[in-house]
């Protein structure tokens, strides 16, 4: 295992109050009322933030720009010689490696981990290529990185690479403007589903009689997590035999429950997993993604992405569950003999590759709607762009008198 140190983080200020926050840092900051103008769950604007970003919306008609917003080429990759202790090959933090080492950033604004608790994700400045080893791996938990914006200029820092999630991610590229850095690079991963670290502890412990000595969790395209322990074991747990129903209520936030991005599609370059099918995703976004992958060289290997399986029925059974849900019913449980031959059965004949990829960016589109129309219906308006309702359509879900913003009809509260 790695031996691996970072850079300390800084004291923020405490955060203020927020409902629907994912404290992505701006409310830390010297001016915490931005955050009424760069949330993602006030009234965000994909339209006009992908034109921002990438000089045009996305167009459903190309291509999976509905599903996955604007690009220019979507591959499968992975480095040739994977990074000790990274998540999948480590891609992203090679990527900020080769910023750091070629001179073209002069700091990367990212996550570390907890020196007393290895999945608390704590925000950190690197300025050394070096430092990159030591924030390798995934992180559970909320993490007020954009707090680090205002420290960077400070600094000094004028050209400078940030590693986000969605939320975080949207919040920047609306205060981008106001920022005034030279140059700013965007390596965005997918989010689906953040929780508390303390929470996320609660799950590790459902997962096995020794929680402490995990080391990696992570979701794969074949429909299993994949666990690492301390000691060089792995365990692979199919997605129907995770203790998903035992856990607490609010496990999962509503923000996250209800996040219309699952996809980062305002980063330069995304990199994930879901189409990658045991390599890692990329979704080149724009000119500065096309740099950022150009930085690997021959380092990373790339190949077409494929698509198997039809998606149709295990969205419309998420439907189901979903509603149960978002109803306050509890999810029903399959026989115990069912999960196991459907475990079996979903990595052969289930949806894989981009097909995979749709069909958990209209579960998230589903959550979204159903969990919003439960929770928060006069949000409904501000809050669900247009493709999102493009996305649940084909499963009935339509909307409703008041729940889009060109309905000028008032919601039920």
């Amino acid at each position: 295992m790695i031996e691996r140190t970072s850079p300390a983080a800084p004291a923020f200020a405490p955060a203020p109050p927020r409902s629907l926050c994912t404290d992505c840092g701006i409310s830390r900051s010297s001016d915490p009322k931005r955050c009424g103008t760069a949330c993602q769950f006030i009234k965000p604007d994909y339209p006009a933030m992908e034109a921002q970003a990438h000089g045009r919306a996305r167009d459903p008609a190309r291509g999976d720009e509905l599903s996955f917003g604007p690009f220019i080429r979507m591959v499968k990759a992975r480095l040739r010689s994977p990074l000790p202790g990274a998540q999948w090959s480590g891609i992203t933090s090679r990527i900020a490696e080769r910023l750091l080492e070629s001179g073209a950033v002069e700091a990367v604004l990212t996550i570390a981990p907890d020196p007393d608790d290895r999945w608390r994700p704590v925000p950190v400045l690197i300025t050394r290529a070096a430092d990159m080893a030591g924030v390798r791996g995934m992180r559970m938990g909320y993490a007020p990185l954009l707090a680090l914006l205002e420290p960077a200029r400070a600094a000094g820092h004028r050209r400078i690479a940030v590693i986000g999630i969605p939320c975080q991610v949207y919040a920047l590229r609306r205060i981008e403007a106001a920022l005034g850095f030279e140059r700013l690079y965007v390596i965005g991963t997918p989010c689906s589903d953040n929780t508390t670290t303390a929470h996320f502890h609660e799950f590790l412990a459902l997962l096995s009689d020794e929680p402490e000595s995990i080391t990696y969790l992570e979701f794969r395209a074949d429909y299993h997590v994949e666990l690492r322990f301390a000691d060089g074991r792995r365990r692979a747990i199919p997605f129907l035999q995770l203790p998903l129903a035992d856990l607490r209520p609010d496990f999962f936030p509503m923000t996250c429950k209800t996040c219309v991005d699952y996809t980062n599609v305002l980063a330069d370059v995304t990199v994930g997993y879901m189409a990658g099918e045991g390599d890692q995703w990329l979704i080149v976004r724009n000119a500065r993604g096309e740099e950022l992958v150009g930085l690997l060289g021959d380092e990373l290997v790339m190949a077409p992405l494929a698509s198997h399986g039809k998606r149709a029925s295990v969205v419309k059974g998420f439907v189901v569950n979903t509603e149960r849900a978002a109803g306050g019913l509890p999810l029903r449980r399959m026989p115990g003999f069912m999960r196991r031959v459907m475990g079996w059965l979903m990595p052969r004949i289930g949806p894989r590759g981009l097909e995979f990829a749709r069909a958990r960016v209209e579960m998230k589109a589903v959550e979204t709607v159903l969990h919003l129309r439960r929770a928060h219906p006069r949000r409904m308006k501000a809050m669900i762009p247009d493709h999102v309702w493009a996305l649940v359509a084909p499963y009935g879900i339509e909307p409703q008198p008041g729940e889009r913003a060109d309905d000028q009809a008032v919601g039920t509260p």
